[in-house]
């Protein structure tokens, strides 16, 4: 079979991953996947994230801060720092950044300012939107309608929402990420919900070190298993994995637009 795959969202600077980072790559290219975004949690540890990056010729990057850690000292970022450093060549993205009232780590007011701030920021350098958004579809999308001026490119990663959110954000041009979620079997809901969705508008995805898909759901997810993820998918839509491969590493490239094409 010959599978191409692009991991859009994965966390390779963790500490889970700093005692095998080197092999954890390699299985993912012998999986078949051929491009791996590592993405941005805090500000303060966006040089990790370059590093990572920086390490292999597969990996790009983000930049951006957590709504869980918008409000820890120092993370609440000025629009201007995000476009600044956004300059480095492997960033390809803005994010993770969104709402979150599930946990609610950070007070509502803070993460809705960041996440303006990260919006200014997309559209002032036209990198996609990297949104994380849990328990909060109505803010979600009415701030990005209304900050997004009709320009915001982006996607809503680890997509597990309801299927208005899902049908607004295809309307504002977004692509929804797909993680492990979908495989688990308490999610008919959402698999319900994929079968609605373009394939044009479909990402996947690990959040590795997070939310290891069937059958390896309980251990540390990585990259590897975003194969997992893909089959699911390809079975909810009815086509093969080699060609869910395909469009949705083609949908990749188009919203990640400054990522090299795999050979």
């Amino acid at each position: 079979m010959n599978l191409s795959l692009i991991d859009t969202h994965c966390h390779l600077d963790f500490p889970e991953f700093k005692e095998e980072r080197d092999a954890v790559v390699q299985r993912a290219r012998d999986a078949g996947v051929k491009r791996m975004i590592t993405i941005c949690t805090h500000a303060s540890r966006f040089a990790g994230v370059k590093e990572v990056a920086e390490t292999y010729d597969d990996v790009y990057c983000s930049l951006g801060v957590h709504p869980h850690h918008s409000g820890e000292d120092g993370e609440l970022v000025e629009t201007q720092w995000l476009v600044e450093q956004s300059k480095y060549k492997k960033v390809v993205g803005l994010g993770e950044t969104g709402l979150d009232y599930y946990y609610n780590n950070s007070p509502a007011d803070v993460q809705k300012e960041s996440f303006k701030r990260h919006i200014r920021a997309s559209l002032e350098t036209d990198l996609p939107l990297i949104v994380h958004t849990r328990d909060a579809d109505a803010d979600t999308y009415e701030i990005l309608k209304r900050e997004g001026q009709g320009r915001l490119r982006g996607l809503l990663h680890c997509f597990s929402s309801g299927a208005k959110l899902a049908e607004q954000a295809v309307e504002m041009g977004f692509y929804l990420s797909l993680s492990g979620i979908v495989t688990f079997k308490k999610s008919q809901e959402l698999r319900d919900i994929v079968k609605n969705i373009p394939l044009e508008k479909i990402l996947v995805e690990t959040d590795a070190p997070f939310l290891a898909p069937m059958p390896h759901r309980g251990r540390t997810n990585e990259p590897a298993y975003v194969v997992h993820t893909a089959a699911a998918v390809a079975e909810v839509k009815g086509v093969s994995l080699e060609e869910l491969g395909k469009i949705t590493t083609a949908n990749a490239l188009r919203v990640f637009n400054l990522m090299s094409a795999p050979n």
